[in-house]
């Protein structure tokens, strides 16, 4: 499409110039007839009014429709960014409804709060826990709700969920930890009943702290709340909306409290579900615990609306109670078409938790067998618990992205869409990264297939006509206020490695051999989105050389920063060509798209389909010999990206200007920017040995004899490159880059730590060349062996240090740096425990 609109635009010059030549005859016409009539040369005059009327009549029709078409095109290209692509989705729009998947319609389907639960529906109600530590006569005390690592908890997971039916989260406050149960009971038409409940003990030297806790129900767009108040004392809420019919939820009487406890509540108006926290600040008034001692806390105001409003057009209720501990309470919520002869509390309650828990053990240990592998207590409930926090963190949004396009002048809203998604952190991503996804699902589809197909379908659904996926996706107002603004806008042209073939590899082949018709209509629905993702891919990344490609979205006139950043790559800060043009080569999207057109040949082969093409591409994207040609440096031995490069530049403050007179204040410092010392040169960038230069041994294209493989395990073992105690560094100690600020203000990123993802990548790799048929196989099964004790061992130390599993962690200390918890893609660590790839 890019090459046909630059054709019409030249047409459209050459024509442009037509027109101006039209209208110079014109005026000469017009000049000769004044002329001639004068001169009362008549015959003359209706020569030339013919010939001029003939011209019109054949060229003003020709300008009137190229002018329509004109009008049309431009219309279509600026609609392109946010159409949809023209077949099936692969979810069904009424999929995720409590009619057609009740198990799985609540759900803890919000991952940025520290506990919430939703339906998957698009307007769905949301309820969600607040608590403080109260009793302050300084500023109002911290107000814990969204997952903030501001507040420095010492620790927060869900420590076991299957994804279906129950959870168990763990909060660890200062003074007191806070578990939250939900269990959820099938029945009715409208998704169920599900209880909640929360226990809060104090940690030791704290016995006898004091806890307010909030339990909240909130409504988004539409539906109807009508709390149920008795004597002061909010006893429940009754409420309706299209997906849940009639419900109620319960709070816990009054009169059933062992401890000291007061309560309040508040009923009111929030403008959106992001103004929950601050509508509850807002709302507080102070109270004394003891009036004797004057101790203050803050309590909800009550019924808190507009002046305008009816308490019926309330759409936000909160209970709270002001306690001392141990405290434990329920929440209960019945849906009206539910039989309730049995009520989910109490004793139901702990039995069902006890079974649901039972069921998840025994499925964990049969799936992953780390008794079997011979890992201590401690080990299995590391895995357990980053695990459980990957499932816990997938969560249901809806919104429209905001996306332009070189069309649109201005950003415009994408269709409103679901998706259901794993997130990469609850407190620093909450939301769904393209790439990052992928990796996740690599663990999902181990855990429940289906829950993984679920996943990428409603992933694909994304895409537009042009075959494109917006990379990050922020849905709805709740995910939208965690983002700045400037990093909202997705542009078509950037793409995200395709990692969603990395699961979808295993998928494919699990669905071909059941043989089940339900698994090939999900490949039917698949193949052509997939099709439409991969000519995306080959038209729009391609690179100047055949069978290379380059990312796109570098900035050449990135002034301040060292190397300019390659963020679709998701490497980030990754050193690549210090110069950015069209020569570049990059490898790692190389071999992401050999490993695309094999899974592609899979599909359409179980499908009947035409599947030359993508055979022929793999067998050219997997050829060594050619890869050695594009990206084989005989230099440096090794594997590397092409491109105009130099090693020699660094940051450099420019000189403030002079001033004009003396008594003139100095101007504020201006930011640094790069200084090339050595010009560019076309060429290998292989001073940088890193991840990028792993690529055709991590996606598996070397034969199990190539001499380059033997290479790059002599290479990954020398702690002078990558190799150290805790996993393999992201980049080589001797590199240019290594550890280096890309800017004044942005620190290393991919330039030495250690990220899990790519490190189980390597494991997976070794792991399969250690049982390939080959002379290195015995080097292979060594590296593997140590590397992964490496990994699993830091990882669980610093789990027990600090209480998370993080984003990266130091290649010299082997500590956590980064976000946390980080149990995305970091949470491969159970596959590799497993032994599973």
């Amino acid at each position: 499409m890019g090459r046909n609109a630059h054709h019409l635009r030249q047409r459209h010059h050459l024509n442009t110039g037509d027109v101006s030549d039209e209208t110079s005859l014109t005026r000469k016409y017009k000049y000769d007839y004044t002329k001639e009539y004068s001169d009362k040369k008549w015959p003359y005059l209706h020569g030339k009014m013919d010939n001029c009327a003939k011209f019109l009549f054949i060229a003003f029709p020709s300008l009137v429709i190229y002018g329509i078409y004109t009008v049309w095109l431009s219309a279509m290209l600026r609609n392109m960014v946010n159409t949809r692509l023209p077949v099936s989705q692969i979810i069904p729009s009424n999929a995720s409804s409590a009619q057609v998947d009740p198990e799985r319609f609540w759900g803890s389907y919000r991952p940025g709060v520290y506990f919430g639960l939703k339906t998957r529906s698009p307007h769905s109600p949301v309820v969600g826990m607040m608590w403080m530590t109260p009793l302050t006569s300084g500023p109002m005390p911290p107000l814990r709700h969204w997952c903030e690592q501001g507040d420095q908890l010492p620790f927060y997971s869900w420590l076991v969920h299957d994804g279906v039916n129950f959870g168990i989260h763990e909060a660890i406050d200062h003074h007191y930890t806070i578990t939250s149960d939900f269990v959820k009971q099938p029945g009715g038409q409208h998704g169920g009943d599900w209880t909640a409940r929360m226990t809060v003990k104090p940690r030791p030297k704290f016995e006898g702290a004091i806890v307010s806790l909030f339990f909240y129900i909130a409504l988004d767009g539409q539906g109807t709340l009508q709390p149920k108040i008795r004597r002061g004392y909010l006893e429940g809420v009754e409420g309706w909306s299209e997906e849940l019919g009639d419900f109620q939820m319960l709070f816990p009487s009054p009169t059933s409290r062992r401890t000291q406890s007061v309560h309040h509540y508040l009923v009111t108006y929030a403008s959106g579900l992001d103004d929950l926290t601050e509508m509850v600040k807002r709302s507080f008034r102070v109270f004394y615990w003891d009036k004797e001692k004057r101790l203050p806390y803050y309590g909800l105001g009550g019924t808190m609306l507009p002046k305008d409003m009816q308490q019926s057009q309330a759409n936000f209720v909160v209970y709270q109670v002001t306690t001392t501990l141990p405290y434990e309470m329920e929440v209960n919520f019945e849906s009206g078409s539910s039989d309730h002869t049995t009520h989910l509390t109490g004793q139901v309650f702990t039995s069902q938790l006890s079974e649901h828990m039972h069921q998840f053990d025994h499925k964990f240990e049969s799936l992953f067998g780390l008794k079997k592998h011979g890992f201590s207590t401690v080990h299995q409930s590391f895995a357990k618990t980053a695990l459980s926090n990957m499932i816990g963190g997938i969560g249901y949004f809806h919104g429209t992205s905001l996306v332009q396009s070189r069309y649109t002048p201005e950003p415009v809203d994408y269709w409103p869409a679901p998706l259901y998604t794993a997130v990469p952190s609850r407190s620093f991503f909450p939301r769904g990264f393209l790439w990052d996804e992928g990796f996740h699902n690599l663990l999902i589809a181990k855990w429940d297939q289906r829950l993984s197909m679920d996943i990428i379908g409603h992933w694909l659904d994304l895409m537009n006509v042009e075959g494109w996926i917006p990379r990050e996706q922020i849905l709805g107002t709740e995910a939208r206020a965690k983002v700045p603004k400037e990093f909202v806008v997705q542009r078509n042209e950037n793409a995200n490695p395709p990692t969603l073939f990395l699961p979808l590899q295993s998928i494919v082949r699990s669905l071909v051999a059941s043989n089940k018709e339900t698994d090939r209509q999900f490949l039917q629905h698949l193949y052509p989105r997939l099709q439409a993702w991969y000519k995306w891919f080959n038209t729009t990344q391609l690179g100047t050389v055949p069978s290379t490609y380059k990312w796109k979205g570098r900035n050449p006139n990135a002034i301040n920063e060292l190397n300019p950043k390659t963020l679709t790559s998701g490497l980030d800060d990754y050193p690549r060509a210090s110069h950015p043009t069209d020569d570049e080569r990059h490898l790692d999207l190389r071999c992401w798209m050999a490993l695309a057109s094999g899974v592609m040949a899979d599909i359409a082969k179980s499908l009947n389909e035409s599947w030359q093409v993508y055979d022929s591409a793999y067998a050219t994207l997997t050829d060594n010999k050619l890869l050695d040609t594009l990206h084989w440096s005989d230099t440096a031995e090794r594997y590397c990206d092409y491109g105009l490069h130099t090693d020699h530049a660094k940051l450099v403050r420019p000189k403030p200007p002079k001033p004009t007179s003396p008594n003139q204040p100095p101007p504020p410092p201006k930011d640094k920017e790069r200084v090339v010392m050595q010009p560019p040169k076309l060429g290998f960038v292989d001073k940088s040995f890193g991840y990028v230069s792993l690529f055709p041994f991590l996606l598996k294209i070397l034969q199990p004899d190539s001499l380059k493989l033997r290479k790059i395990l002599v290479d990954l073992q020398d702690p002078s490159l990558l190799w150290t105690r805790y996993g393999l560094r992201s980049l080589a100690k001797n590199a240019p880059l290594y550890n280096k600020h890309n800017s004044e203000h942005d620190p290393p990123y991919w330039r030495g730590a250690i990220w899990i993802n790519i490190n189980y990548l390597a494991v997976s790799a070794l792991h399969h060349y250690a049982h390939s048929n080959g002379p290195y196989q015995e080097k292979a099964a060594s590296i593997y062996t140590e590397l992964r004790n490496n990994i699993i061992n830091n990882m669980v130390e610093q789990y027990r240090k600090t209480g998370y599993v993080w984003e990266q962690y130091d290649s010299t200390t082997g500590r956590g740096k980064g976000s946390h918890p980080f149990t995305g893609w970091s949470a491969l660590v159970v596959a590799m425990m497993a032994e599973l790839y």
